[in-house]
Formats: C-alpha cells, sequence, structure tokens
C-alpha cells in the first residue's frame, strides 16, 4: 500500500472523490482513507482554520486522532430526557456497519441541569477530516454524510475542505501566565460547611459517599493556547486519556485524565474503579511509603470499595459475567497517586453504549452514593454548574467504543482559565486534608502555566 505525503494524500482523495460514484444501496455514511506519512498530531490539528477541532489520546493503546470540522453531529443544549438520546444514538449508529465510522464528543457530569454553551447536555461530531495514528501509521480520512438526497453538496463540501487543510506547525513554546486572579466556588469557608453537612451522622447513614467538586477561576490578561497546554500536560502524565473539543475559538474544553469510564470491543467491556488519593514521595523511598500506607488507609479503601461494588452491581444486569479484582493496586501519576481496581465483563447480546453510559455514568468516584440523593446534594450546594468536568467523553461505534471520565480537566476562555478538582467525602472525611487533595490535583496544571 502507498503511503503518501500530506499533500499528496490530500490531493489523492480529492481525485477519489470526483470519481465517486453514489449509489443507493450503498451506506449513508462514507468515509475515505490514505496512508500518510508521519504528521504531529496536535500541530497539526492547532493549525487548522475550521471548527470544531477535536484531539483523543487512549490510555493504554497506541491511538492519536485529531479532527477536523463536521460532517454530522447531534447536539442537546436543553433538556433532553435519555429516551430521546438513546433513540438518537441507535439512529446514528445505525447508518454504518463500517468500523471505522466514528462519533466523538462528550455527555455532562448532570444532564438535568445548567449545561456549557456549545457543549449542551451531550454533543457528538462525526468529522469532516481526521487524522488516525495508529502505532506508527497515520492515516487521513474524510467523511461524507449521504443520508438525504444531498451527496454533490457533500462531495463538494470535502472537496472544500481537503483544499483547506493547513500543513502543521509549531505550538508556541510554553511560557508563564500572568494570574491576575483567582477565585474557588465553593470557597474554603463554604467548603468547610459542605464536608461537615455531608459527614454528619444522620446523613452519611442514608448516603455514604459524595463526591464534591471546586471551580478555580484564573483570570489572566494574555491568550493561551490550548494545544500546547494540552501538549504539555501530556508530556506529564503519559498514562493518562488526553483529549480536547473546541467547537468554537473562544471555548476549549481539555483533559488529561486518569479514568476510565469504559472501553468496549463487541461484547467485551473493560471498566475500572478509580477512588482514594495520595501524593508522590520526593524520592522512590517516600514514594513506596506513600502508596502502602494509601493502600492500608480505611478511608481510602472503603471509599474505592464502595466504587467498585457500585459498578459491579450496574453491569450485573447487562452482562453474563462481571469479574472484578479484589485486592486495588496504585496507579502513579506525576504528583499523585490512586487507588485502582479493574473491572471485566461480557456483555449480554444487544446491550449498546447508551445503555452503558446510562448504568455508569457518573460514577460513584465522581458523584456519590446512592446516585440520586448524592446528585441531588451536589446540585444544590456546589454552586457552580460542572457542564462537561466530571462528565464522560469519548467515542462510539457500532462495534467499540471508549469513553473517559474528565476529571482531569480545563476550561479556556478568553481571559480565563477554570479548572476542576473534586473528591470524595466519606465517614472519617477531614475539610483541610480534602481542600488540600484538590490543590494537589490542581498541582501538575498549575505547574505548567506558571513555572516557565
Amino acid at each position: 500500500m502507498a503511503v503518501y505525503s500530506l499533500s499528496q494524500a490530500i490531493a489523492s482523495l480529492t481525485d477519489t472523490l470526483k470519481q465517486l460514484k453514489f449509489q443507493t444501496q450503498s451506506d449513508p455514511i462514507i468515509q475515505l482513507s490514505v496512508s500518510i506519512k508521519p504528521v504531529p498530531a496536535i500541530a497539526w490539528l492547532a493549525a487548522q482554520p475550521c471548527y470544531p477541532r477535536i484531539y483523543w489520546k487512549g490510555r493504554d493503546t497506541e491511538e492519536e486522532v485529531a479532527a477536523i470540522g463536521c460532517c454530522k453531529d447531534f447536539f442537546y443544549a436543553d433538556n433532553i430526557d435519555d429516551n430521546q438520546l438513546s433513540i438518537e444514538y441507535q439512529k446514528q449508529r445505525a447508518l454504518s456497519n463500517n468500523q471505522d465510522i466514528r462519533y466523538y464528543g462528550g455527555v455532562a457530569f448532570d444532564r438535568t441541569t445548567e449545561c456549557w454553551p456549545e457543549f449542551g447536555r451531550a454533543h457528538f461530531v462525526l468529522p469532516r477530516v481526521e487524522l488516525r495514528r495508529h502505532g506508527n501509521d497515520y492515516k487521513l480520512l474524510v467523511n461524507l454524510n449521504c443520508e438525504t438526497d444531498n451527496a454533490e453538496s457533500e462531495r463538494d463540501q470535502a472537496i472544500t475542505s481537503l483544499a483547506q487543510l493547513a500543513p502543521p506547525k509549531p505550538l508556541p513554546p510554553p511560557n508563564k501566565i500572568n494570574i491576575l486572579s483567582r477565585s474557588d466556588r465553593p470557597d474554603r469557608y463554604r467548603w468547610t460547611e459542605l464536608i461537615n453537612q455531608v459527614t454528619h451522622q444522620k446523613f452519611i447513614q442514608e448516603t455514604p459517599k459524595v463526591v464534591l467538586s471546586r471551580l478555580t477561576q484564573l483570570e489572566i490578561n494574555q491568550p493561551v493556547d490550548p494545544w500546547m497546554l494540552l501538549a504539555c500536560w501530556q508530556g506529564r502524565n503519559k498514562n493518562s486519556f488526553q483529549f480536547g473539543f473546541q467547537f468554537s475559538p473562544d471555548s476549549t474544553f481539555i483533559s488529561c485524565t486518569p479514568e476510565r469510564l469504559y472501553r468496549r470491543r463487541q461484547r467485551e467491556l473493560f471498566t475500572e474503579a478509580l477512588a482514594g488519593t495520595t501524593t508522590r514521595g520526593l524520592n522512590l523511598e517516600e514514594d513506596k511509603v506513600l502508596a502502602q500506607t494509601l493502600m492500608e488507609d480505611n478511608k481510602n479503601s472503603h471509599e474505592n470499595r464502595l466504587v467498585k461494588d457500585h459498578i459491579v452491581d450496574a453491569l450485573t444486569p447487562l452482562s453474563n459475567y462481571v469479574g472484578a479484582e479484589s485486592i486495588p493496586k496504585v496507579f502513579k501519576l506525576s504528583h499523585i497517586q490512586h487507588l485502582h481496581r479493574s473491572i471485566r465483563a461480557e456483555l449480554k447480546p444487544g446491550i449498546d453504549d447508551f445503555q452503558l453510559l446510562q448504568a455508569l455514568h457518573p460514577t460513584p468516584a465522581v458523584g456519590g452514593l446512592p446516585k440520586e440523593p448524592a446528585m441531588s446534594f451536589i446540585r444544590q450546594s456546589e454552586g457552580y454548574a460542572r457542564g462537561w468536568y466530571a462528565g464522560a467523553c469519548g467515542y462510539f461505534n457500532k462495534y467499540e467504543s471508549e469513553f473517559a471520565v474528565a476529571i482531569r480537566s480545563a476550561l479556556i476562555e478568553p481571559g480565563r482559565i477554570n479548572l476542576f478538582a473534586g473528591a470524595g467525602i466519606v465517614s472519617g472525611s477531614e475539610a483541610n486534608s480534602e481542600w488540600i487533595e484538590l490543590e494537589n490535583k490542581l498541582t501538575t496544571i498549575l505547574s505548567i502555566l506558571t513555572e516557565f
């Protein structure tokens, strides 16, 4: 198979599009692809003139995707019930049997509350053009939506999109950001109030875990390239999912998160319980001591076990088999380490992604237990809209899907950087130590913004 340069690939795809014969019996979604020589994905994405811009890199897969434009999407900004979302999901999934057709996007943490503009309660995009890397193999792909009588228009739009593609150019170098001010919501006083409410004996008997979070807003007076920021973050935490969604020039959501919601390959499903946190040590010996202390800590072990038990219970009605590690392991990131249990399931025939999203999202690692009273407390008490923070972001098609939980994330807006962090509050939680945990979780991204 020929391997083209980027310019040769564009010319080849354009020629194929011009000669393409549309047939009524073919799939409504058509995808063309050619193999190309290596291209730096984030740098290529940042150079493109059109939106949306989407980036996805798996945590433990050799896959990276940079995608631009919109061939087809579904977007819900207002109240949407799960039945409507399920119907829309099934419609999209039925449009093609091609295993390479993918919709990228996300679902908000709470689909019943105020959402972020452009991101919505749910927003998924079939991109116009994709650059995909699997290991050392690169492909350039173009998608056409011929669902109605618009085949010729789709051809023209695809050719135009290819003609507008720009070559990659170096990302701007990292530089120290001048932070004018910082505000936290909830602030430290309110945080202490909330911890005391959640850990009150009467409350915790009925709701043994609530994950409280904080929005940290940094006011700035200089532009920040979100793709440069994500690339730096990626370099610090390589064993995390990395993704970004930029639906317009003014707002970009990026995440470098350790937590998988699930990965599905046909009927095989992989998920995990990631809960319980401590810092990294200054040297190997201290790091080992902290990890061992984390493993033996009753509060953190209890928190992890709650999450594991809930996921197993949620998957059991959908599965022929569910198995979870009995003893957690330590999952290490650059500045913190977590307790982690792997969970595997064999799904029953006919179980689809939307049923999995309904069952697993939001997990007890970002919401709480039981789900509804914990979510109700968060809605009423946190004082800000989480939006896609702690939401489910990833991709789906008929044969496979992967979603991550957007816990280490940032929303970049003109003049402002919004950072998010949360902590699982259970019996024995103390306001001061949980506030310090929030600070630890922001250490990596804050160091990127302020150290250069």
